[in-house]
């Protein structure tokens, strides 16, 4: 599928290169870009042909936020709704609420978030607003050491969005996730990087190649299976009450694993051998309840 916003891209090795195409306006998002990227991420990343998926900006910018230049509500909300939190849960995926209540940034962190793959940000310049928030939900964040990011909501009177209350605080923990709300401040690479919010950093042109390499030392011989259960593992038991829970689903995903993909891992390793897996992350067990 040809998109109007994105760039995407499939290598040998199954590395995909989601690009965010708007480099004449710094990428800046709009609801055609968020909709994009949530067919994206739930029907071209899900390909079994895909393990790893980097995304990056075309030009100077990764994302400079909101396009605030389009006509009417910029988010793309009905003005004359007033909907309550039950009529939201209750009515989610139906209209008008599917699309014109929901957070379209939210509508793309949850489907980054659901895919079984790794997904890696590779910030290669100005990451703003939504620009910033929709890399929480990637698994890792590499960026330019000339990039900046800012949660900046608090200048244009409106509050984190892209499930950033649910990302942030968990991946640089609350008190930092705090201030960086309240204060709204643009952070530069070595701030952001000194936080907690990113992996590493990089010169310009080493960034891309940098991710791109990071992410197929994360699939080459691994199990699709594995490798998918183990981000449900992580994300899912990482926020539960017990860890009960986590042996619980750990026992699940340990059992299917054991007699799929790691009959072959073990076979492999005890004849000096590269397995050869066929599990499919489009056919993971299920491990946890509904």
């Amino acid at each position: 599928m040809s998109y109007e916003t994105l760039l995407w891209d499939v290598d040998d090795d199954g590395v995909a290169t989601l690009t965010l195409n708007r480099p004449d306006f710094l990428n800046a998002f709009t609801v055609t870009m968020a909709r994009e990227l949530e067919h994206v991420f739930l029907t071209d990343a899900r390909d079994d042909d895909v393990r790893a998926v980097v995304v990056t900006g075309a030009g100077r910018a990764f994302c400079a936020g909101m396009d605030l230049a389009v006509e009417g509500n910029v988010f793309g909300l009905d003005e004359s709704l007033a909907p309550t939190p039950e009529e939201l849960r209750a009515h989610l995926d139906e209209q008008p609420y599917s699309d014109h209540v929901r957070d379209t940034g939210g509508r793309v962190t949850l489907a980054i978030h659901a895919l079984p793959k790794p997904v890696i940000a590779a910030i290669n310049g100005p990451a703003v607003g939504i620009g910033a928030t929709m890399t929480l939900a990637m698994d890792l964040r590499l960026a330019s050491a000339s990039a900046r990011i800012g949660f900046v909501f608090g200048r244009l009177g409106i509050v984190p969005e892209a499930c950033s209350s649910w990302f942030l605080p968990r991946v640089v923990g609350l008190q930092q996730a705090l201030e960086w709300i309240y204060s709204a401040d643009v952070l530069t690479a070595e701030e952001a990087l000194r936080g907690g919010l990113l992996r590493s950093t990089h010169a310009p042109e080493d960034l891309l190649s940098t991710a791109h390499r990071l992410a197929r030392s994360f699939v080459t011989n691994r199990s699709p299976v594995a490798l998918g259960l183990a981000k449900q593992l992580l994300y899912r038991n990482s926020a539960s009450s017990h860890p009960l829970e986590a042996h619980l689903s750990d026992s699940l995903a340990m059992f299917y694993c054991s007699i799929g993909d790691g009959k072959e891992g073990v076979a492999a390793f005890l004849e000096k051998r590269t397995p050869s897996f066929k599990g499919r992350a489009s056919a993971l067990p299920r491990i946890f309840p509904e």
